[in-house]
């Protein structure tokens, strides 16, 4: 990562997790624009091996959301691939019901979707005790399903760019409980590369056991006046009680403090791997 790439890599190809109509596609869509082709994958192990293979320049993880935590799975998975966070992106989750064409909401019998979905939107579904609910791998697979099977007394919660892509009718919105709910997604390249307006920084490393070890790697950011905005442990695989720390920063690596913070680093750490550094992204309006 020391030595900036003059071009950004080409991304025209993004893998992401979950049915076309996705809140990820969505997101991928927000930050890289519609002219983009969207590769839907199974799984994150998925999306991620769509990149190793070449099927995708990029794939879009999600990393975090504002009211459920941290989505540790991508976490590990970009240790186990030689990635590079190149962008970054914020979504509001705005739910909505989505039904067939023609359905009203006094049609419908059964809610399905996502888990956490359903549990964002308990409020809702609390005033409407008679609607059965139903647990989905997908918020927009569950579109796809009630169009697909002509299910009049089904709905599914899903975001507005579902309905939009299966012809649906959304027949409420803005149905959580709360509308604090952002995911941040990374845009993820093997190829690394930062831009002239990066200013913010993520890192990886690991500490030996001792005393004050985590202390004294922070001090690195904060003599510089660094702004630590990000710290998540995971744990090494095969090294029990042993763990990782994920942080992002505010800062760009051209800078000569952030510099000397990770060289600071490097001293206190076995492993020190640079993420990527690059544009923080903008929070969406209400």
């Amino acid at each position: 990562m020391s030595d900036r790439p003059l071009t950004a890599p080409s991304v025209e190809r993004v893998a992401f997790q979950g049915e076309p109509g996705a809140f990820s596609e969505a997101a991928a869509r927000r930050l890289l624009g519609d002219t983009i082709e969207t590769i839907p994958c199974a799984s994150f192990d998925g999306m991620f091996d769509a990149v190793e293979s070449g099927i995708a320049h990029a794939c879009l993880a999600p990393v975090e959301n504002s009211l459920a935590g941290s989505v540790h799975a991508n976490y590990d998975l970009m240790m186990l691939h030689n990635f590079h966070v190149i962008g970054e992106v914020e979504l509001r989750i705005r739910h909505c019901l989505i039904a067939m064409p023609g359905v009203n909401l006094g049609d419908i019998k059964t809610v399905m979707s996502h888990p956490v979905a359903l549990a964002q939107c308990r409020r809702f579904l609390q005033l409407r005790s008679q609607i059965k609910k139903v647990v989905a791998e997908d918020t927009a697979g569950s579109v796809r399903e009630i169009l697909s099977r002509g299910l009049r007394d089904h709905a599914a919660i899903a975001g507005r760019h579902a309905a939009k892509v299966y012809g649906a009718v959304v027949l409420a919105e803005g149905i959580e409980d709360h509308p604090e709910n952002f995911t941040r997604f990374l845009l993820l390249s093997p190829i690394a590369y930062v831009s002239e307006d990066a200013d913010k920084t993520s890192v990886v490393f690991s500490l030996t056991n001792q005393p004050g070890s985590l202390f004294r790697a922070l001090a690195a950011l904060a003599l510089r006046d660094i702004d630590l905005i990000k710290i998540e442990s995971r744990p090494i695989e095969g090294q029990v009680w042993e763990y990782r720390f994920y942080i992002d920063f505010l800062g760009s690596m051209a800078e000569t403090r952030v510099q000397n913070a990770l060289n600071h680093l490097r001293e206190l750490s076995p492993d020190v791997r640079v993420l990527g550094c690059y544009k923080r992204a903008e929070r969406p309006q209400f």
